[in-house]
């Protein structure tokens, strides 16, 4: 598996199109898709509390050259 398949599988925020960085210090990421700020990234927030991967995730589209 090279490592472009791998990161396609994969689910993080940075990858996600809902994913943004907020204007406020103290919570520096936030999720259009649920609504909320937080200091760790909303999907590492979202699996913690519910013990599942993020279901809002949706991949950005990548601009190839």
């Amino acid at each position: 598996m090279t490592l472009e398949m791998h990161v396609d599988q994969f689910i993080h925020c940075f990858f996600c199109r809902r994913f943004y960085i907020t204007y406020d210090a103290h919570f520096p990421y936030g999720c259009r898709a649920m609504g909320f700020m937080s200091k760790r990234l909303p999907c590492l927030e979202v699996e913690e509390s519910s013990g599942m991967e993020c279901a809002f995730f949706e991949r950005k589209k990548r601009k190839r050259p």
